[in-house]
């Protein structure tokens, strides 16, 4: 069954991953989803995966859901999520530039 979390909880993590973490956002969608996307945006998220909506490259608005690479039951759960997910977008699209120092997307 999924995990659904309290409105306040996926306020808080929408918040702060769209607030600093805008490009762990456009990794995230460049690995999972469409390479050209721009304006990437997390708009919810539950037990099973992410959700993220951006503009491709038509200009079209998009969304999109990418699951979690593992079991997310607890708020902390979450935060353990995005920050794997993250690293799993930076090896995919090889990108050496871009630390973990930038993944600790903490769910304030």
């Amino acid at each position: 069954m999924t995990q659904h979390f309290d409105p306040q909880v996926i306020s808080a993590v929408l918040n702060h991953m769209n607030g600093d973490h805008v490009a762990d956002n456009h990794t995230i969608v460049h690995a999972f989803a469409d390479p050209a996307a721009s304006n990437v945006v997390m708009v919810g998220f539950d037990g099973d995966g992410g959700d993220w909506e951006y503009t491709d490259a038509a200009g079209q608005h998009v969304a999109t859901r990418i699951p979690w690479p593992t079991e997310v039951v607890e708020r902390p759960d979450v935060r353990r999520a995005v920050v794997e997910l993250h690293r799993a977008a930076v090896a995919r699209l090889g990108d050496t530039n871009n630390s973990d120092a930038n993944d600790g997307a903490e769910t304030s």
